[in-house]
C-alpha cells in the first residue's frame, strides 16, 4: 500500500517543517469547480502544500479524467469521487476502464452489494486503486433517510453497508466523521476510512450536516479527511491548508 494510501501515518512523519511544510497524503482536497482551469489555479495555489486531490462529478463533466492522468504525472495521488450506481455490469465495465488509465488511488461507488461486487470484480487484480463504498451522504440527516423510505437511523444504515463492503472484498468506506469509529471498530486496522465533512473550529459548516473537525475526524478513526471550502475558498488556499495539517499534526 502507497504512503497515501495507509490507514493511520504518525503525525510526527508529515513532514511538516517551520519553513513551511510539505503535504500531508492523509488531506484530501476535492476540486469541486465547473472548469478545469480554475481547479489547476487552486492545485499551483496549494503547490507543496497537498498532495492528494478528489475530482467529483462536476470536474468529471467537462475535463475530470484528462486532469486526473496529468496530476499523476505530477506524483499527485487522486480520488475519483463518481460513486457510480448502476447494474453489475455496467458498473463492472466502468471500473475496469477507469483503473485502466492508471490515473486512480480511490474510487467510490454506492455501497450496495451488487454495485460493490462488480466493482471490485472490475477493477481485478490492479489493487492499486482501492475500492470505497459511499455509506450514507454527508448531507443526509435521519429525518432525510425516513423521507427516503429507510426503516432505520444513520447509524444503523452505515454499520450494514460497512459489513457489506467488506462482504464485498472492498477497500474501505465514505463515512461521516461521526461514523469514522464506527468504521474503524468493524472494519480493523487496514480498513481505508475517508470522511468528507471535515470543517475546522474557524470554518463555517455549510451544507454538512454531520460534520467533525480535522482533529476529531482523525481521533475517531479516519484514515484520510476531504476538508474543501475552508481550503479552497480562503484568500490564501496554501496557508489555510497548512494550517489544517497542523491541526492534524497537533
Amino acid at each position: 500500500m502507497s504512503a497515501a494510501l495507509r490507514p493511520t501515518l504518525p503525525a510526527e512523519d508529515t513532514g511538516l517543517s517551520d519553513a513551511g511544510g510539505v503535504a500531508d497524503p492523509r488531506l484530501i482536497i476535492p476540486l469541486d469547480l465547473p472548469t478545469r482551469a480554475e481547479a489547476e489555479e487552486i492545485v499551483e495555489a496549494l503547490g507543496d502544500a497537498v498532495s492528494f486531490y478528489k475530482i467529483g462529478l462536476q470536474l468529471f463533466a467537462t475535463d475530470g479524467m484528462a486532469m486526473a492522468r496529468d496530476l499523476r504525472a505530477r506524483g499527485r495521488s487522486l480520488f475519483l469521487d463518481w460513486k457510480l450506481h448502476d447494474i453489475g455490469t455496467t458498473v463492472e465495465k466502468a471500473a475496469a476502464a477507469i483503473v485502466a488509465t492508471g490515473a486512480c488511488d480511490l474510487l467510490t461507488v454506492h455501497a450496495h452489494p451488487q454495485v460493490l461486487k462488480a466493482a471490485v470484480k472490475g477493477r481485478g487484480g490492479d489493487r492499486q486503486a482501492k475500492i470505497l463504498g459511499v455509506t450514507v451522504l454527508t448531507s443526509l440527516t435521519g429525518q432525510d433517510l425516513a423521507e427516503m423510505g429507510y426503516g432505520m437511523g444513520v447509524e444503523a444504515l452505515v454499520e450494514r453497508r460497512i459489513r457489506q463492503v467488506q462482504d464485498a472484498g472492498a477497500d474501505g468506506v465514505v463515512a461521516s466523521p461521526h461514523e469514522a469509529a464506527l468504521a474503524r471498530r468493524i472494519g480493523g486496522p487496514d480498513f481505508l476510512v475517508v470522511t468528507p465533512g471535515v470543517r475546522p473550529d474557524w470554518a463555517d459548516k455549510n451544507d454538512q450536516a454531520r460534520a467533525a473537525t480535522p482533529a476529531e475526524a482523525l481521533a475517531a478513526g479516519a484514515s484520510h479527511i476531504v476538508c474543501g471550502r475552508p481550503i479552497t475558498a480562503a484568500a490564501d488556499p496554501r496557508a489555510a491548508a497548512l494550517r489544517v495539517v497542523a491541526e492534524m499534526r497537533g
